[in-house]
C-alpha cells in the first residue's frame, strides 16, 4: 500500500490554479481575496486535506497554541472525578480550536507557581486554565501581576482575588434545588451533611440548603447539620452521629460519596432516610442516589473562550468574565416519601 502523498501550499495553488501567495492569503486574510476565487481555494483545500503547518502558523502569530493546565495529587477532593471530566471536556474543545492542552503535576500552590514560571519560559505557554480555587490564591495573583492569560474552573472566594475571568457552578442553586425537592416529597426533617467549614465550595453548597429550609419555615440550626471529609468512611460516622441526634427523614449532602455515607449510616440503623448527592458522580449512579448534575462540559467549553479571548484568539461571544452556570437535578431511587415514624430521635 503506498502513503499518501503530502499536500503542500504549492499542490493546493496548482489543484486550485492560482498562486502560492493566493493560496495563503486565503488562509491567513481571507478578506484581501476576490470571493470566487476564495471558494476555489477553500474547495480545493478540503478536497486535497491540506493541514496549515503548525509550526509556520506558530512563527506567524508569535503563539504556542498550548495552554497549562495542573494536576493535583489524588485525594478524597470533588475535583477528582470532576477534575477528570473537566479535563477531558477542555481538550476536546481546545483541540476543535486548534489548541493542545499541557498537563503538568503540582502538588502545592507554590509548586503549582514555581511551574508557570518555568512553563512560560521554556514552553512559552499562551496561558493557563487553573482549579481547586480557594480563598488568598496566590496562583491568581502571581499570574495577574505578570499578566498572563488564565481563566479559573471556580470562582474566587475572597473580594481581593475576585477580578480575573472565571467560570463556576452555582452549588448554592444545587442544594437548595434538592432541598425543595424533599420538601415535595413530603419532607419536613431534613438535615445536612457538609464539608468543614471554610471550604468556599462546601460553604455555597451549605448556604444553599440553609437559606431554602428558612424560606419554608423549616429548622436549619446547627444541630440539623454535620461535617465530615469527603471520605465515605467517615462521612459514614458523621452521618450516624446526625441521624441519632435529629432523626431526620432526609439529608442533603455535599456530594455523592457523602451521600452514600448517609446511606450505608441509614442501612446500618435501620431507617429510611431520602438521600441527594451533588456531582451526578459513578457513585450516585451505581447507589441510585438523587444527585445534582454539573454542566462539566459546557464550564470547559465557556472557560477556554474566555482564555483564548484573553489570548486574543476569540472576540465573539458574551463579553462577561465571570459566569455561573446553574447545575440540574437529577432524579434517583434514594427520592423516597418520608416515613411515619422518622420523627422519632434515636438514643
Amino acid at each position: 500500500m503506498r502513503s499518501r502523498r503530502r499536500v503542500t501550499l504549492e499542490s493546493v495553488a496548482a489543484h486550485a490554479k492560482v498562486s502560492r501567495q493566493t493560496v495563503s492569503n486565503a488562509i491567513n486574510a481571507p478578506d484581501v481575496v476576490k470571493p470566487e476565487t476564495l471558494t476555489r481555494v477553500l474547495e480545493s483545500i478540503a478536497e486535497l486535506g491540506y493541514q496549515p503547518s503548525r509550526a509556520a502558523r506558530q512563527l506567524r502569530t508569535r503563539r504556542s497554541q498550548i495552554l497549562g493546565y495542573a494536576l493535583g495529587p489524588g485525594t478524597y477532593s470533588v475535583y477528582g472525578t470532576i477534575g477528570d471530566r473537566f479535563v477531558h471536556a477542555l481538550a476536546q474543545a481546545a483541540q476543535e480550536r486548534g489548541y493542545r492542552i499541557m498537563l503538568f503535576a503540582a502538588s502545592s500552590d507554590d509548586e503549582e507557581i514555581v511551574q508557570f514560571d518555568e512553563l512560560l519560559s521554556g514552553a512559552d505557554l499562551d496561558g493557563f486554565v487553573l482549579t481547586n480555587t480557594h480563598q488568598a490564591d496566590p496562583r491568581t495573583t502571581w499570574l495577574t501581576e505578570r499578566d498572563v492569560p488564565f481563566v479559573t474552573f471556580g470562582r474566587p472566594w475572597d473580594a481581593d482575588h475576585g477580578t480575573h475571568p472565571w467560570v463556576d457552578v452555582d452549588g448554592a442553586a444545587g442544594t437548595a434545588a434538592a432541598t425543595r425537592h424533599l420538601h415535595g416529597l413530603g419532607h419536613t426533617r431534613i438535615a445536612y451533611l457538609g464539608w468543614p467549614h471554610g471550604s468556599g465550595v462546601g460553604d455555597d453548597r451549605r448556604t444553599g440548603w440553609s437559606s431554602t429550609m428558612t424560606e419554608l419555615g423549616l429548622s436549619a440550626d446547627e444541630r440539623w447539620q454535620e461535617t465530615t471529609d469527603n471520605a465515605t468512611e467517615h462521612a459514614e460516622v458523621a452521618a450516624a452521629r446526625l441521624l441519632r441526634r435529629v432523626a431526620p427523614s432526609a439529608v442533603v449532602c455535599v456530594s455523592d460519596t457523602v451521600g452514600l455515607g448517609v446511606v450505608q449510616a441509614a442501612e446500618s440503623q435501620g431507617r429510611r432516610v431520602a438521600v441527594t448527592g451533588f456531582d451526578d458522580s459513578a457513585v450516585s449512579y451505581v447507589a441510585g442516589m438523587t444527585t445534582i448534575a454539573q454542566p462539566i462540559a459546557e464550564s470547559a467549553r465557556r472557560a477556554l473562550a474566555l482564555v483564548l479571548r484573553q489570548i486574543g484568539v476569540e472576540s465573539g461571544g458574551s463579553a462577561a468574565r465571570h459566569e455561573l452556570l446553574p447545575p440540574t437535578l437529577v432524579v434517583r431511587g434514594t427520592s423516597i416519601r418520608p416515613d411515619p415514624l422518622s420523627g422519632t430521635v434515636g438514643s
